[in-house]
């Protein structure tokens, strides 16, 4: 009796096949079972606690009246909801509010270009914003994580609030000491 014949059976009986594929299922439950995967999303991984500040700025936001806007809570003291890559965060709370000047650029006779405060203008409802938010994020090796998200420059946020939703862009990330 010969190990292995000629249809490619172990001694006649076990297609070599089929031992082979029953060995990767094996190993595959072995390896589920005995070694897990890591640590799962960055937001599980376990860090410290520190205090956190991100600028942000909102480019052409168009409304009519931000006194309304910061009539509702939205000013230094107040809270606002974050969403940071469609995932609920919370509040956070709002450290500064900061409307920035409009400005145009203005070529000179001398052939230079001087940044000037644009115009006033009858139907201008875009303004611009800077923000600075206070809360709490965990530390990892990828950098800052507020609820299940990293929070770095230039990624986009979004702040709701009773009457207002909008997407601002973070500018600076600033961590405090306790």
């Amino acid at each position: 009796m010969t190990i292995l014949d000629s249809k490619g059976r172990l001694f006649g009986k076990i297609n070599i096949l089929d031992l082979g594929a029953a060995l990767v299922i094996l190993l595959v439950i072995v390896g589920i079972f005995l070694f897990p995967g890591g640590a799962g999303s960055v937001a599980q991984v376990g860090g410290k606690t520190v205090p956190i500040e991100v600028d942000l700025v909102v480019r052409g936001l168009n409304i009519l009246d931000t006194e309304q806007l910061y009539t509702q809570g939205f000013t230094k003291g107040g809270k606002t909801n974050v969403i940071i890559r469609n995932q609920p965060y919370g509040q956070i709370n709002i450290k500064s509010v900061e409307e920035l000047p409009r400005t145009t650029l203005v070529p000179q006779p001398d052939g230079s270009v001087k940044d000037l405060p644009e115009p006033p203008r009858a139907n201008n409802f875009s303004k611009d914003l800077r923000l600075t938010l206070a809360g709490t994020a965990k530390i990892t090796d990828q950098g800052p994580v507020l609820g299940n998200s990293k929070v770095k420059i230039g990624m986009p946020i979004e702040l709701d609030g009773f009457n207002y939703n909008f997407n601002a862009t973070v500018i600076d990330v600033r961590l405090k000491d306790k």
